[in-house]
């Protein structure tokens, strides 16, 4: 598909003129359970969503149909279902509705609205006042209105395409052969890995402690926890106020979906409540023999716990792990470090053709 030509039939429009612009009620997703229910905040991945919560008994979600935007960066999702929304003070997101606004303009807009607000950043932030009077180029009928259903259209379009995209990819992943698993060896997980003994600093044990569910200057330290994705990552903290350890890795101990999940943290980490970290008993330099590693750890223990299971060190230790292993019946870190290495690569060109096929169907503002 051809770049859209913004030089015809677009016009200019201010944020205000189209929306209306709230916030959601103070709460943060530090006070809820694990649930079903999507915690949308000021995050730039996974369509705002940081965790899956349970709703509070007499609760009003927040309506779907709408468009969330970041006040640290202008990051905008289209919501497609009802949500709990980040609100209060500091970072609360910010809503934008319009009763004419369909799943596909929605997703359209939210492109649009991300280049346009790129601007903003965590020392300006944006807010329910100043959004207002950005404005943001869109394609327009006769009478000069926003065109919902050419954006509507083109956006089917888009995605017919990028899903043909995703097929060519799967069709190609699945011409690889499989990994030969031959030379590999069953391990006592307890026999190769510790669980590392890490929280707060004793000095701050009688502190209240500040974390972000962002990253920032100031709140840099990737704090683990119960989390399903972004690595295990659910808030960020002051390395001052934690112990710490580098090249390790995080598993989930409690949780209603992240029970069990493992994944490598070779960067400096700290750890909060329902996750620990552990640490192998040879010495690994390699984020790429973590990786490995955590994949393989992750399959053989993830079905084995449950949320009334919980994958506590005493538990998971126990349980036993097949890894590639040299001739001295070691595990062969050598060889999971060439083969994520290649993985990644080659993850990595194909993540550049999907790039170059996007590149053509570009929104240009």
């Amino acid at each position: 598909m051809k770049r859209i030509d913004t030089n015809n039939r677009w016009k200019t429009f201010q944020i205000g003129e189209l929306f209306n612009v709230s916030r959601p009620v103070a709460r943060s997703q530090a006070h809820y359970e694990e649930g079903n229910v999507p915690f949308v905040a000021s995050g730039i991945y996974n369509n705002g969503v940081i965790k899956w919560c349970k709703q509070k008994d007499g609760e009003l979600l927040d309506p779907k149909g709408c468009i969330s935007v970041s006040p640290l960066d202008g990051s905008a999702f289209y919501q497609p279902k009802d949500f709990l929304g980040r609100g209060g003070a500091g970072s609360a997101i910010l809503l934008l509705k319009n009763e004419n606004l369909t799943e596909m303009s929605g997703l359209f807009i939210s492109t649009v609205l991300r280049a346009a607000l790129t601007k903003f950043s965590y020392n300006d932030q944006i807010n329910s006042q100043t959004i207002l009077t950005q404005t943001i180029k869109l394609p327009i009928t006769d009478d000069e209105n926003p065109d919902f259903a050419y954006m509507d259209l083109y956006m089917r379009k888009i995605i017919e395409e990028s899903k043909k995209s995703l097929e060519r990819l799967r069709r190609a992943d699945k011409s690889k052969e499989p990994i030969d698993v031959k030379g590999w060896k069953e391990f006592k997980i307890g026999d190769l890995f510790e669980k590392l003994q890490l929280g707060i600093k004793k000095q701050n044990f009688n502190k209240t402690l500040d974390v972000s569910e962002v990253r920032t200057a100031e709140f840099n330290l990737p704090l683990v926890n119960a989390k399903h994705g972004n690595n295990g990552i659910m808030y960020y903290g002051r390395e001052e106020d934690f112990e710490t350890a580098e090249m390790t890795i995080d598993i989930v101990q409690n949780g209603a979906i992240a029970t069990g999940d493992v994944y490598a943290q070779p960067q400096k980490t700290g750890v909060l409540w329902d996750a620990y970290l552990i640490k192998s008993k040879e010495s690994i330099t390699s984020k790429f023999i973590l990786m490995f590693i955590a994949t393989v750890l992750e399959k053989a223990i993830k079905d084995k716990f449950s949320y009334d299971n919980k994958c506590v060190w005493d538990k998971a230790s126990q349980l036993m792990v097949a890894l590639p292993a040299t001739a001295d019946d070691k595990p062969d870190f050598a060889y999971m470090n060439s083969y994520m290495q290649k993985i990644i690569k080659e993850s990595k060109k194909s993540l550049e053709s999907l790039r170059k096929v996007n590149k053509s169907k570009t929104i240009q503002q």
